[in-house]
C-alpha cells in the first residue's frame, strides 16, 4: 500500500504543531511572508520548530523573498526543506544547497504541457507543489483547480494543494495519487488557527483513501 504523505501548512502556535505531529502529519508548513494572514517572524517559528517530534519535517515557505531573508530562516530556524511559493526562478531556488518544493498556481488555460514544462524547468526541486490561482493571492484561496489537467506521468511525484479539505481529500488521492497532499485553510477554525478535529478527521480520510 502506498502511503500519501502529510503537510499541515501555516501552523502559527505550538498547539496546532503538535496537534498535526500526534495526528500523523509527516510535514508542517512555517509561512515566512508577511502578506499572509498566516505568517510567522523567525522568533515565533522557532520555538514551533523546536517542540516538534523526530521525523515530522519543517517546511519553510517563502514568497519572492531576498536571498538574506532565507539565509536567515535557515540558520536560525533549521527547516527541513524550503518551499518557493512566488516568481523564484530555478537558479534561485537551487542557491541555498538544500532541498526545495517550488509551487505553481494552477488555473486559466494552462494545460498539462504547461505543467510538463515547468517539471522539468525545475528538475532540481524534490516535487512540484501544485496550487490553485487566485488573483492576488500566493496560495491560501481554498479553492480546487482541475485536477484533470495534473499529466498522468507527473501525478505520483506532485504534492497536491488548494482547497483541499476533509469532505474531498479521498476523492482526491484517489483520483491523482499524489506523492503528498498539502492543507491550510481547510482545517481552520479561523486563518492561522487549526481546528484539531479538523485536523485529525482530514489525516484520518488521507489513511482511508490511502486503503482503499
Amino acid at each position: 500500500m502506498t502511503r500519501t504523505r502529510t503537510k499541515i501548512c501555516g501552523i502559527t502556535r505550538i498547539e496546532d504543531a503538535l496537534c498535526a505531529a500526534s495526528a500523523g502529519a509527516d510535514a508542517i508548513g512555517l509561512i515566512f511572508y508577511a502578506g499572509s494572514q498566516r505568517a510567522v517572524t523567525i522568533e515565533q517559528a522557532i520555538p514551533i520548530s523546536n517542540e516538534l517530534p523526530p521525523f515530522v519535517s519543517t517546511v519553510a515557505l517563502f514568497v519572492n523573498a531576498p536571498q538574506k531573508e532565507v539565509d536567515d530562516v535557515i540558520a536560525r530556524v533549521r527547516p527541513t526543506i524550503l518551499q518557493f511559493h512566488g516568481d523564484e526562478n530555478p537558479g534561485f531556488c537551487s542557491q541555498f544547497g538544500m532541498p526545495f518544493l517550488k509551487a505553481i498556481r494552477v488555473g486559466g488555460k494552462m494545460t498539462a504541457d504547461d505543467l510538463l514544462e515547468y517539471a522539468e524547468k525545475f528538475s532540481a526541486a524534490r516535487a512540484l507543489l501544485l496550487d490553485t490561482m487566485s488573483h492576488g493571492l500566493y496560495g491560501g484561496s481554498g479553492k480546487v483547480f482541475d485536477w484533470q489537467v495534473i499529466p498522468h506521468e507527473m501525478r505520483h511525484h506532485i504534492v497536491l494543494s488548494g482547497g483541499l479539505q476533509a469532505d474531498n481529500v479521498a476523492g482526491a488521492i484517489r483520483m491523482i495519487k499524489p506523492w503528498a497532499v498539502d492543507v491550510s485553510s481547510g482545517v481552520e477554525a479561523q486563518k492561522g488557527v487549526k481546528d484539531h478535529a479538523i485536523v485529525r478527521r482530514f489525516i484520518e480520510e488521507v489513511r482511508n483513501a490511502d486503503a482503499s
